[in-house]
């Protein structure tokens, strides 16, 4: 064999219990795996693993890497923590398809999330465009992990019905169905939505049922950030539910959580929804990342109605000191849909990242405490910071509970998700930790999952939602994406002050059989493709 792992612990991602053998590789496949008093196995390449554990690579189901994997060829945030497979095109709005108006409006609207994407060449305009992008990225090499993506929801409604806060016409659902179905039948493995996002959130159950059908005939599933975490969450979920029983499309809830002070201790409420819900018979999953504060771009926490008509409505919006009180009112005193219908407030607001330079001096501190600074109410800083940043400004909002976070990660149809964003000079700790942090935090040293039950999470929970018949277990046939760390010391090395550190306890990583970790060192091996919807038969 080309590789042999010897005497290895297996946790095979199954759940079941773990066990010593011999693993090999060839061709990028598992060839062999005999078990400790088995005849042992040869190779042309023998690595000692005793005191380490073999695993599937994880399965990051919730990624922001759309444009990190076509500029960085390290991408060290996610081969670090073992992840070799990242889900894109999240939350309703990612880079196709889209024509050359919608280019220039998502590229502004999702800065926050990516960078405003100066730096690469959009070449491309539909989905299988984009998948064949990454597998020609670096001169052909292809990237640093293999990457799924998700048709956005919001993409496509920008595409067919702009920015405009109204039902489509018959002729724009009619589009944004064949936009979804040209997407899935070009390799998407299903549709996300971001319904707190605009102009995603305009979309009604009605517009979003007769997309999920689409979805629904091509095998896919949909993965909404539905429309509210905060003050309407269970409805919010409820609708989601609902959603899938009607039209029969699989769903799966992204980061899904119960957060602001009115859901503290509410975990119970939406895991009952979801056991209901399966034992109808409705095909559910979430994902979760294993820490309370979320992070997203401070133009998101806006009423929607500010964000009709694109990024450049919103900045007129803003400069305008009527329309900007408007807004202040909405945020502070209501609880704009923007922000899940809760008041907001600046304490727990902090900024994380900002698109330009010179307001780089406000990245650390909350928004109120930025405001006390200067001598001025909270508003007035945050509403400088999104017109001088071009909307552009991301940031942590610390506004979860660690009850709900445990809870929700024991479910039986939980996986796991970063929800990585990448872009800022302090991201939020998941984007480097999420994986390692499950292991060695909620694993080792709270035992709140068994280091079995942990790996199925992260490996074949979510290659069963994709759909995909090779990976996610230590099997022979399957695909050689695999994972070598040290249960005893596993761990996250970024943290909420040093966001950017890399794990430890994670020495190899491969991908296709082929190391892009080694000796707890990146490699130069670019052995990452686009991985594409199967067909359903």
């Amino acid at each position: 064999m080309d590789l042999v792992i010897r005497g290895v612990r297996v946790v095979d991602g199954s759940g079941g219990a773990s066990y010593r053998a011999d693993v090999g590789v060839t061709g990028g496949r598992i060839t062999g795996v005999r078990r400790e008093g088995d005849p042992a196995l040869s190779g042309s390449r023998v690595l000692d693993a005793h005191g380490l554990a073999l695993s599937p690579g994880f399965i990051d189901m919730h990624a922001h890497s759309d444009l990190a994997l076509l500029r960085d060829p390290a991408h060290e945030a996610k081969a670090a923590q073992g992840v070799t497979l990242e889900v894109l095109g999240q939350d309703g709005l990612s880079y196709a398809p889209v024509d050359d108006r919608t280019l220039g409006e998502v590229r502004t609207a999702v800065a926050g999330w990516n960078g405003d994407g100066s730096d690469v060449d959009f070449d491309w305009r539909g989905v299988g465009g984009y998948l064949d992008r990454l597998d020609r990225n670096f001169g052909g090499r292809g990237i640093a992990v293999n990457a799924a993506y998700l048709v956005p929801q919001g993409t496509v409604r920008m595409y067919a019905v702009g920015w405009d806060d109204r039902p489509a016409t018959a002729a724009e659902l009619a589009l944004m169905r064949r936009l979804v179905a040209e997407g899935l039948e070009q390799g998407a493995v299903g549709m996300s939505s971001g319904l707190t996002y605009t102009p995603g959130m305009y979309a009604s159950g009605s517009e979003l049922a007769e997309l999920c059908r689409v979805v629904a005939r091509y095998g896919g599933y949909h993965c909404p950030h539905h429309r509210s975490y905060g003050a309407g969450a269970l409805a919010a979920y409820e609708e989601m539910v609902g959603l899938a029983r009607e039209t029969g499309c699989a769903l799966h809830l992204a980061h899904a959580t119960m957060n602001f002070g009115v859901n503290r201790g509410r975990a119970p409420e939406l895991l009952a929804l979801l056991d209901t819900a399966l034992a109808e018979g409705v095909d559910v999953s979430l994902d979760s990342y294993p820490y309370t504060p979320g992070c997203t771009t401070l133009v998101a926490l806006l009423p929607s109605w500010a964000g009709e008509g694109g990024p450049e409505a919103v900045l007129a919006r803003l400069r305008d000191e009527r329309t900007a009180e408007r807004i202040r009112h909405h945020l502070e005193e209501v609880g704009s849909d923007g922000c899940h219908g809760v008041p907001v407030d600046w304490d727990t607001v902090e900024i994380s990242g900002v698109g330009h330079p010179r307001l780089a001096c406000h990245v650390g501190r909350t928004v109120r405490r930025t405001a006390a600074l200067r001598g001025e109410p909270p508003w007035a800083t945050a509403r400088r910071l999104l017109i001088e940043d071009r909307l552009g400004t991301t940031v942590l909002q610390h506004v979860g509970h660690e009850e709900n976070v445990r809870a929700i990660m024991r479910h039986r149809a939980h996986t796991g998700g970063s929800d990585g964003i990448l872009q800022g000079a302090k991201p939020h700790p998941r984007a480097y930790g999420t994986f390692p942090h499950y292991l060695g935090r909620y694993t080792r040293e709270l035992g709140v999952l068994t280091l079995e039950e942990a790996v199925a999470h992260l490996t074949s929970r979510p290659a069963a939602r994709l759909r995909l018949p090779d990976r996610g277990l230590v099997r022979e046939g399957y695909r050689a994406d695999l994972v070598l760390f040290d249960p005893d010391t596993v761990a996250a090395g970024a943290t909420f002050d040093a966001p950017r550190t890399l794990p430890t306890g994670i020495p190899y990583v491969l991908i296709d059989g082929r190391f892009v970790m080694a000796d707890g060192r990146r490699t130069d091996v670019l052995a990452g493709r686009s991985v594409r919807r199967t067909p359903v038969t």
